[in-house]
């Protein structure tokens, strides 16, 4: 059951990175595609109907992760508290930009709404890469399992690199879907920016990746191909931007995040928590799991409520989906 919990939040996690993080790409590359007012105006309406559903993801995650392991996460809030706290209040911002726009006429407020949007977005991406990066390379812990290291030790270099990484991946993601949802010029604009974003992606992927087998020495040997199915999912985003096919290009995005995410699940396996440096154990899937019964009434309970979220995404994507005009 522990396993199964681990698989489930993991499965939650990665499809709000999928899912989520393409409206937080638009908000990264939206100001770069657009040429005025109209272009920021359709830039943000192409997220309209998914955002809101698309963080759903992550406050399930975060819940079922109580739920499910509530030592481990009471102990990542012990040493996460102060980031936690930032990304809550980058995802009220970012929610009020959007909501908040459309009812001030006035084109300043609509420049400071844009700017508070992509300014939110790009560093929400930033520090969930960071806090990824401190998950690979473990956190300082002691023997009751609680963090014990500096908000200035979250910033290390790793971290930082994978920061970066996760800001221009999902950039590349958000142009993808911009180039799919977008018509005209506007979405030509975005499929160039997607080509552009790629040779950004690609040497800090290959960077990261490297970076990882240093730090993370132990991994299981499947973990092996993971790095040559994400290059072979990059190389189709790149393929599909280049014959401006973008349903193909955002498939493959999709595909190049699963990879990274599944590699990312397989390395922290069975750790929720790693201690640092790697290898010194931490607080694992068996350790921080409560009673037999609890567990198996949590887990039932997320996952019927994945399989809610699984009927009416779908829904919203035929109803809202499409191609949006700036006009």
């Amino acid at each position: 059951m522990s396993v199964a919990g681990f698989v489930t939040i993991a499965f939650m996690f990665a499809m709000y990175v999928m899912l989520d993080g393409y409206d937080l790409g638009v908000a990264a590359v939206g100001a770069l595609i657009a040429r005025g007012d109209r272009d920021r105006s359709a830039a943000m309406a192409s997220i309209g109907p998914f955002w809101n559903g698309n963080e759903v993801w992550l406050i399930a995650a975060a819940a079922a992760l109580f739920a499910l392991f509530p030592a481990a996460y009471a102990a990542a809030f012990s040493g996460f508290y102060l980031p936690f706290i930032i990304v809550l209040w980058l995802l009220m911002l970012r929610g009020i930009a959007l909501e908040l726009r459309e009812h001030f006429p006035s084109e300043v407020w609509h420049q400071f709404w844009d700017a508070a949007f992509a300014a939110s977005s790009a560093l929400l991406i930033f520090v969930f890469g960071v806090a990824l990066g401190n998950l690979l390379r473990g956190v300082p812990l002691d023997a009751a399992g609680y963090f014990t290291g500096t908000f200035a030790f979250l910033l290390n270099p790793y971290a930082v690199l994978v920061g970066l990484f996760a800001l221009a991946t999902l950039a590349q993601h958000g142009a993808a879907f911009a180039a799919l949802r977008l018509d005209d010029e506007l979405g030509l604009r975005a499929a160039r920016m997607l080509r552009a974003l790629w040779w950004v992606v690609l040497p800090l992927y290959l960077a990261v990746t490297a970076a990882t087998f240093v730090v993370h020495a132990g991994f299981a040997r499947w973990l092996l191909a993971m790095p040559l199915l994400s290059l072979a999912a990059l190389a189709g985003v790149w393929w599909g931007a280049r014959s401006q096919r973008p349903q193909r290009a955002f498939a493959m995005s999709l595909a190049f995040l699963a990879t990274l995410l599944t590699a990312a699940a397989g390395t922290l396996f069975p750790y929720l928590l790693p201690a640092f440096p790697a290898g010194r154990g931490g607080i694992s899937i068996f350790s921080a799991a409560p009673s037999a019964v609890a567990l198996t009434c949590a887990l039932t309970v997320t996952l019927g409520g994945i399989v809610i979220v699984g009927i009416y995404s779908p829904v919203v994507w035929r109803r809202m989906g499409g191609k949006l005009r700036a006009e």
